[in-house]
């Protein structure tokens, strides 16, 4: 069963960036993919460029974006914070790089009336 998220990347207006990614999203694997492997600004717009995809790291120690599969899924651009992180999103965990390291936000803990939760990405890097 996936655990959907989305990856993004505030960009310097406070619009953000970002791109569907589709298996294992929680903070103890896609955090600490995203902390380890794409911990820049540079390295986090290189992986969102390539639009949606299924993992950002599998086996070939890349990711697997569903436009090598035929898909037309390019990023999405969103206004601000607040609307990159609007609850009628399918998506159960929501990434931002933003002032050079990367956040975490449990949508499951989504009120009206405030953000989601912020949840601590692990560190250390992944033996895959």
């Amino acid at each position: 069963m996936a655990t959907r998220a989305r990856i993004g990347l505030e960009l310097a207006d406070g619009s953000v960036l970002s791109a569907y990614h589709h298996w294992d999203g929680y903070e103890s694997w896609l955090g600490r993919i995203l902390k380890t492997h794409y911990n820049s600004k540079e390295l986090a717009a290189e992986l969102i460029d390539g639009g949606d995809m299924s993992v950002a790291w599998n086996d070939d120690n890349q990711p697997e974006y569903y436009s090598a599969r035929g898909e037309e899924c390019p990023p999405r651009l969103d206004a601000d914070l607040c609307e990159y992180l609007l609850p009628d999103n399918s998506e159960e965990y929501a990434y931002v790089f933003r002032n050079g390291e990367w956040v975490c936000y449990n949508m499951h803990q989504f009120d009206d009336s405030k953000l989601p939760e912020i949840v601590e990405i692990p560190s250390g890097a992944l033996a895959v």
